[in-house]
C-alpha cells in the first residue's frame, strides 16, 4: 500500500503558528521604527534647511552635518516601510481586495520611491556645496536642485501617502479587519495630505504620527491576543466527536 502522510503533530502545528503570529509583531515593530526614524529626519531637515522662497545656501555652511545625519537615516526609514507595508498586507489575509490593494500597494510603493528621490537630490546638493561652496550657492544649478527636493518631497510624495492613506481606510471600512474608528480618523488626515499646497513641513509628520498610530494598535493587539496558552488554543484540534 502506499504510504499515506501523517498529519503533523501538535507541536509541528503550535510552532508554525507562533512564527506566523510573530510576523505581524516584527512589522508593527519596523512600522514605529519607520514613524520615529523619519519623523526625525523630518524635523532635522525642516529645522537645518532655509525655507525655499529665500534660500540663499548659507544653511550648509553652519548645518551641514545634521544634514547628511538626517539623509543618513532614510534609507533606514524606507526599508522599515516596506515592513510596515507587508504587515499592512498580512492583516488584510484572505480578505484583500484585488483593486484597492493595487492601489495601496502601489501608492506605498511610489511614497518610497520619492523620499528616496528626494534624499538622493539632497544629497546630491551637499556633495556640489562641498566641491564648490561659493560657485555652487551662487548658481542657478543649486536653485534648480533645491526646488527639485522640495516638489517631490512636500508636493508629490505626499499626494501619494494621501492615497495610501485612503485606500487603507477604505480597505478597513470593506473588510472589519481595524476598527471604525481608526478609519474614519484616516480620511480626513488623507484629505490634509492631499489638498495641502502649502510647503508646510509640520504636514509631511502626519504621514508618520499616523503609521506610528496604525503600528500601535496592531503590536499590542497581537501581544493580548498572544497571551500564555492562546496559541495553544487556536491550534488545538477539535475535540467534539461525532456521536454513532
Amino acid at each position: 500500500m502506499p504510504d499515506v502522510d501523517e498529519p503533523a503533530s501538535p507541536s509541528v502545528v503550535t510552532a508554525k503558528v507562533a512564527r506566523r503570529a510573530a510576523t505581524p509583531i516584527a512589522g508593527a515593530i519596523a512600522g514605529i521604527l519607520f514613524a520615529v526614524t523619519f519623523g526625525v529626519s523630518v524635523m532635522i531637515l525642516s529645522n537645518t534647511m532655509a525655507d525655499i522662497a529665500g534660500d540663499t545656501g548659507k544653511w550648509l555652511e553652519v548645518g551641514s552635518e545634521p544634514f547628511k545625519f538626517a539623509l543618513g537615516l532614510i534609507p533606514f526609514a524606507g526599508l522599515f516601510f516596506l515592513w510596515f507595508i507587508a504587515v499592512a498586507r498580512e492583516r488584510l489575509g484572505r480578505f484583500e481586495d484585488q483593486f484597492f490593494s493595487t492601489v495601496f500597494l502601489g501608492s506605498g510603493l511610489l511614497f518610497l520611491a520619492m523620499i528616496f528621490a528626494a534624499a538622493a537630490s539632497a544629497g546630491a546638493i551637499a556633495a556640489s556645496y562641498a566641491k564648490d561652496p561659493s560657485g555652487f550657492m551662487a548658481s542657478t544649478t543649486y536653485v534648480y536642485a533645491r526646488q527639485i527636493v522640495g516638489q517631490i518631497f512636500q508636493v508629490y510624495a505626499l499626494r501619494m501617502a494621501a492615497i495610501f492613506l485612503i485606500s487603507q481606510a477604505t480597505l478597513w471600512l470593506r473588510t472589519g479587519v481595524m476598527p471604525r474608528w481608526m478609519a474614519l480618523l484616516t480620511y480626513p488626515l488623507a484629505l490634509l495630505l492631499l489638498f495641502v499646497v502649502a510647503h508646510a513641513d509640520w504636514v509631511i509628520l502626519v504621514f508618520p504620527a499616523w503609521v506610528l498610530m496604525v503600528s500601535v494598535y496592531i503590536l499590542v493587539s497581537h501581544l493580548a491576543g498572544r497571551a500564555p496558552g492562546s496559541v495553544a488554543t487556536q491550534t488545538s484540534p477539535t475535540t467534539d466527536a461525532e456521536g454513532p
